[in-house]
């Protein structure tokens, strides 16, 4: 991230054009200021414990630097456990990771202006001649172009921009004549034979000594490249442009920022995660601000603030927009599908977003930042360190954790956008963390797994290139830094670049006048940068009444401190509060129990039953808490027992002219009635049931006879439809969902429930469709008149017979799959669908409460009981406070209800071309999906 100041009318709205001398005065320079203003309910921290953490961080910086220096220099990095360096080809292979490695004494190019930050100028001096003398740039390994760019490159121009900076003070570095400027120059002319592609993509990887494409040079037979990769150029490279002269580096950046810009999907204004650097196709259409395409986001808005080209700025606004509109689920930041961005493509985080909410801090949007940088601190403060990846639950994804400091990078900005003491606070946690469970004898050791504290032998070159100096400047005052930060910006890897830059050698074009931007909505550019005064002065409890919701959304239990009280009285002699696994509603005991902790129960016609709390009603306010915790236990009681009955989800895949079984819905499963996984799969062609909502003998037995019914969801149970078509002589039936638009790209899926009685009666299969996809089989109805489908627990292979009979058209050849391709991709349809099954806990039951005045629900069925699940279960809530069960106990009963069973058949039909065109890009989500990785 980058770094910001203050100067005269900071916090003003910057014009759209303004003159770059304005921008530079304002818009790059008005967050650090800020310092003063700070929100009331966290303590201020005193200067003498500012100042002793501060010391702190030099002290673990000393111990890190000094044993890569003493251990393993001038290797490119120090393996803490073992107390060597480690060198390329000489240790096992840890695939991509080792392409930031070229024999370049990386550690120490990467620390270079972190020892100006840190006050270490003497360390500096030296620093600066070892890589002088000892770095060589020209050894035979193939390495990344990104990281050699963010890392060596950047890191030698912030080393330059420092030298520089010191030699003008007169003190230090007199002897210093652009050497470290001179090996940037050298090292960038060795990364732009990457260029030479036709889009101006980068390929991925270069040969420091023999370029691309050579026999020697291993490498240049690449096709993908990852967005970030080809998108976080533009500083160093313009940098490096206004530092000598030579626009070539400039411009090979700009033509890579202008390509990616061009290859946006222009209906979502997101980028995806892999792009074909030939073609320009996009490999993997996931989109999101973590790995794999956080750092071009940033470059964009840096870009402006650095160069002063308010295209960038027009493009960012542009993504940005994209990304709250789509990605933003606050707190929470989940990658979705570009060509569908109301498809999540994800149930997981990946901890490299830590750094956009400081991003959002530069851009100016508080809230957001506050909410997402809250839910990672609960993540850490229950795991210790950030997880490469989590999930939505906030569980463990992937345990690893590399010493990443895009979280201290974001808690910085954060602090100096509000001057809110809670971010110390934040700061102080993770120095104590790092110490307590990283810190071993000859530096500091990633962590291999969060969860049992095991350590991995690496110690990464961002980490004291980048969390030391955000550490460090989070405790600094303006006078322990020997010069201005506020003159320069932070490069991704967290190098010091002048903004001075933006008025030297400008060659380069102010506008770009290849693109445009009739799409953009000017009220996106109204502000570049947060004004504190604005934003806090009515409301100084402003960023503390954000994170107060998301105190407790990762804890497995709440409120501690009742709980607490409850079980010292329980030793003392008091009776214990009745659990939820224990709770049986045939026991008066119980219901008595139920009724001083103000909850009630409501017996279903169904047979199952309703629990409703009203704290009100409680006998006293521990009663109440009881109550609560009561509901608590519920809630995660059924939401493990829908877990473990869950059903896979099923296919209906539609086999007639023109489909041929290239379309295939997913459709939920039931608890009742012919089970398709155990069975042969169910053929027929289907037909409309009168009344449509099948909740009444049918009138029409003659037109269902044989076939599958296709029914409205609505006005009465599963169960009493599946009967009724039953009995008219259908041989299947498909409920379709009677509120409109829903689909399972956003909704998860969920399993029909019986009646509560018995159901063996049922003998004929039953599905469920949504919205979206029950429009399609009736659309087709409207064009074609017969259509047939199969009703099975996964898609089958297309009838060569019948689409040997198909006039295919050359423009739908393309969207032809051949039957081997079909099994896999109806097996990757399941298994996406499955997977948000098991995400969807009290979700999964869409058929929900009867209509009740209730503060907190839950229902149970009487066979649910009695059964004894494991006493703990984390709770997946988002919702924070304990109190707020609404959301969690929406979609609990299975009572049907609706107030409009007609179908509606005025709508305009979409075309089937472009049905089968929408189901492929599905599945092409769904196939990236499975391939997801960092």
């Amino acid at each position: 991230m980058s770094e910001a100041g203050g100067g005269p009318g900071c916090g003003f709205p910057v014009p759209q054009r303004a003159p770059w001398s304005l921008v530079a005065a304002t818009a790059a320079l008005c967050l650090v200021s800020a310092t003063s203003v700070w929100t009331a309910g966290a303590a201020p921290m005193s200067r003498e414990e500012k100042q002793k953490l501060g010391n702190q961080v030099l002290e673990m910086f000393d111990h890190a630097y000094g044993n890569y220096m003493e251990h393993a220099y001038p290797a490119d990095e120090l393996m803490p456990l073992t107390c060597r360096g480690r060198v390329r080809g000489q240790e096992p292979s840890r695939g991509d990771v080792d392409d930031a490695l070229g024999k370049f004494s990386l550690t120490l190019i990467d620390s270079l202006d972190t020892l100006v930050v840190l006050n270490k100028t003497k360390e500096f001096e030296d620093a600066v001649r070892k890589v002088l003398r000892d770095v060589n740039l020209d050894n035979d390994v193939v390495v990344s172009v990104f990281e050699t760019n963010i890392r060596v490159l950047g890191g030698l121009l912030g080393g330059h921009s420092l030298a520089i900076m010191l030699k003008e003070k007169g003190e230090y570095m007199q002897w210093y004549n652009d050497e470290l400027l001179q090996m940037a120059k050298q090292l960038g002319y060795k990364l732009l034979p990457a260029f030479n592609t036709t889009s101006g993509l980068p390929y991925p990887r270069i040969n420091l000594k023999f370029g691309i494409r050579k026999p020697e040079a291993r490498t240049g037979t690449e096709t993908d490249t990852c967005t970030a990769c080809a998108g976080t150029l533009i500083l160093e490279f313009a940098a490096l442009s206004r530092f000598t002269g030579a626009t070539i580096f400039e411009e090979y950046a700009r033509k890579a920022l202008d390509f990616l810009w061009e290859k946006r999907q222009r209906s979502s204004n997101l980028v995806g995660v892999t792009i074909n650097i030939h073609t320009g196709d996009w490999v993997r259409k996931d989109s999101g601000v973590g790995a794999g395409i956080d750092s071009y986001y940033e470059y964009l808005l840096k870009a402006y603030v650095l160069l002063g080209d308010d295209s960038f700025l027009e493009r960012f606004n542009t993504h940005y927009d994209a990304i709250m509109r789509y990605i933003s689920q606050p707190p929470l930041l989940l990658d979705v599908h570009i060509h569908k961005p109301m498809l999540n493509a994800r149930t997981w985080m990946d901890a490299l977003l830590a750094f956009f909410p400081g991003l959002q801090v530069l851009k100016g949007d508080i809230r957001p930042a506050i909410e997402t940088h809250e839910m990672l601190y609960q993540v850490i403060k229950k795991h210790n360190f950030l997880p490469e990846a989590f999930t939505t639950d906030f569980r463990v994804h992937w345990a690893q954790h590399p010493l990443r400091p895009e979280f201290a990078e974001s808690t910085y900005f954060l602090y100096k956008a509000t001057g809110d003491p809670y971010y110390l606070e934040v700061g102080k946690t993770l120095i104590e963390n790092l110490n307590k469970y990283a810190r071993v004898p000859c530096g500091f050791a990633a962590m291999k797994d969060v969860r049992t504290g095991s350590h991995e032998d690496r110690m990464d070159s961002f980490f004291l290139a980048e969390m030391f100096k955000y550490l460090y400047l989070l405790f600094a005052d303006k006078e322990d830094i020997i010069f201005d930060i506020e003159d320069y910006i932070f490069t991704t890897e967290a190098h010091l670049l002048p903004l001075w830059l933006s008025t030297t050698n400008q060659s380069m074009s102010k506008k770009n006048t290849t693109s445009e931007y009739t799409e953009l909505d000017d009220s996106n550019f109204d502000w570049t940068c947060p004004n504190t005064q604005i934003l806090f002065p009515n409301d100084p409890l402003y960023a503390q009444s954000i994170r107060e919701p998301l105190k407790n959304v990762v804890d497995k239990s709440c409120p501690r401190g009742i709980i607490r009280v409850r079980e010292e009285s329980f030793r003392s002699g008091a009776k214990p509060p009745l659990r939820a696994r224990d709770f049986m509603a045939t026991n008066p005991e119980h219901l008595e129990i139920l009724k001083k902790m103000g909850v009630s129960l409501i017996h279903l016609k169904d047979g199952r039953v309703q629990l409703v709390q009203h704290a009100i009603q409680a006998a006293s306010s521990i009663d109440a808490e009881d109550g609560l915790r009561f509901m608590q236990e519920m809630i995660e009681l059924s939401s493990q027992q829908q877990k473990e009955q869950q059903l896979p989800p099923r296919a209906v895949q539609i086999v007639s002219h023109p489909f041929f079984g290239r379309v295939v819905l997913t459709a939920g499963p039931a608890q009742f009635g012919l089970d398709l996984s155990k069975h042969k799969e169910t053929r027929g062609f289907v037909a409309s049931s009168k009344p449509y909502n099948g909740c009444s003998e049918l009138t029409n037995p003659e037109a269902v006879m044989g076939k599958i019914a296709l029914i409205q969801r609505g006005q009465c149970m599963f169960a009493e439809k599946a009967r009724n078509i039953q009995n008219a002589g259908a041989i299947g039936g498909i409920v379709i969902d009677d509120n409109e638009g829903s689909s399972s790209d956003t909704a998860p899926l969920f399993q029909m429930a019986g009646d509560g009685k018995d159901t063996d009666d049922i003998k004929i299969p039953m599905l469920f469709l949504f919205s979206k996809e029950g429009s399609i089989i009736l659309d087709a109805i409207r064009e074609y008149e017969e259509v047939e489908v199969l009703l099975s627990d996964k898609a089958k292979d297309r009838d060569p017979e019948m689409e040997n009979e198909e006039q295919p058209s050359s423009e739908n050849d393309s969207q032809n799959q051949s039957a081997e391709q079909m099994t896999s991709i109806s097996q990757e349809v399941d298994l996406i669908d499955q997977e948000s099954l098991e995400e969807s806990s009290l979700n999964s039951h869409p058929e929900s409460l009867s209509p009740a005045d209730t503060d907190n629900a839950a229902s149970v069925s009487p066979s649910e009981q009695n059964s004894n699940p494991a006493e703990n279960h984390e709770t997946t809530s988002l919702d924070g406070e304990c109190t707020d069960l609404d959301n969690q106990l929406q979609e609990q009963s299975e009572t049907e209800e609706d107030s409009s069973p007609n179908v509606s058949w005025g709508k305009k039909v979409q075309p089937i071309d472009s049905i089968l065109a929408d189901w492929n890009e599905d599945i092409e989500a769904f196939e990236m999906m499975e391939k997801d990785e960092l």
